[in-house]
């Protein structure tokens, strides 16, 4: 049985270009290899698809009929080809991410969003402040607050963030608002409790306008950022976070930022991947939703 597709793509770029010489460029082959193709697919079919003369090629009735079957044809290939290359694009797979504690919290609750635009992805989520080492913990995207060691991994900065510190309104009706960061001294402080055991400093912009750190009297310690933002919406008294946790709290006016003047840039926000793994559908998904969920939080 003759092969349906023989000749057609030489038959296609020569009527197109109305040139076999064309033809065989595009096709990497000699113009005597389209002539022959397309006279054996004549041959086949029993009819003439080119008039040919010494100047010119042109379609015969036939060939211009034949044209636009192997035109609708060779359409449907390539749309076929197309969807399987969008299929291949699509994140798929298991995607297992390394978190702090700090950034946790915050993005399990923007997920849902994720997983819906990608129901073929399955996520394994692991909450840490370890430093986990990627290619031992078959991690693939790990999620850092801070400096980053010199490494051979690939490493994309999601955000800069600065400090906030926020109350409560009910809390600074009934305790004043401070309006430098000495006085401090007179509120009840949220503190973050490093996982070392100890009350982590606030930073603020000194007088000449460079981040220093200063002790707070703690009220409450806590070992988790976003249980932070809780105490505070509770009116526990007043805590610094990241600016993008406490975002939506402060538009909604459930959370007052005090001490803005003196907000100090806090530590970059970065991703780190493998090599081989920085462009894998499922990592650059998460990044680009992880960049989102961070920047639209703040």
């Amino acid at each position: 049985m003759a092969d349906p597709f023989d000749g057609i793509l030489p038959f296609v770029h020569t009527a197109r270009a109305r040139s076999f010489r064309v033809a065989a460029e595009q096709l990497g082959v000699t113009p005597a290899a389209v002539s022959k193709a397309i006279k054996r697919l004549e041959g086949e079919l029993g009819v003439a698809l080119l008039h040919r003369t010494t100047r010119r090629v042109s379609l015969s009735d036939e060939g211009a009929r034949f044209l636009a079957h192997c035109e609708g044809a060779l359409a449907h290939v390539q749309a076929g080809r197309d969807e399987l290359e969008a299929a291949r694009r699509v994140p798929r797979g298991e995607l297992t991410v390394t978190l702090s504690h700090v950034l946790g919290p915050f993005l399990l609750a923007r997920l849902p969003r994720f997983t819906a635009r990608y129901p073929g992805l399955r996520l394994d989520l692991r909450l840490t402040d370890r430093r986990s080492r990627l290619v031992d913990d078959r991690i693939d995207v790990a999620l850092r607050v801070g400096p980053l060691p010199d490494s051979t991994m690939v490493a994309r900065k999601l955000l800069s963030p600065r400090w906030a510190t926020v109350a409560a309104p009910d809390y600074l009706a009934r305790h004043g608002t401070p309006d430098r960061p000495a006085a401090l001294s007179g509120h009840a402080c949220l503190r973050f409790r490093s996982p070392r055991g100890k009350a982590v400093p606030w930073t603020f912009l000194d007088d000449a306008g460079q981040p220093a750190a200063i002790e707070v009297p703690g009220r409450v310690d806590l070992d988790q950022g976003q249980l932070l933002v809780e105490a505070a919406l509770a009116g526990l008294g007043v805590a610094q976070v990241f600016d993008f946790m406490a975002h939506e709290p402060i538009r909604e006016g459930r959370l007052v930022e005090v001490l803005h003047p003196f907000a100090a840039p806090g530590p970059e926000v970065f991703a780190l991947v493998l090599p081989q793994q920085a462009k894998a559908p499922k990592v650059r998904a998460f990044l680009d939703f992880a960049t989102e969920a961070l920047g639209t939080g703040r």
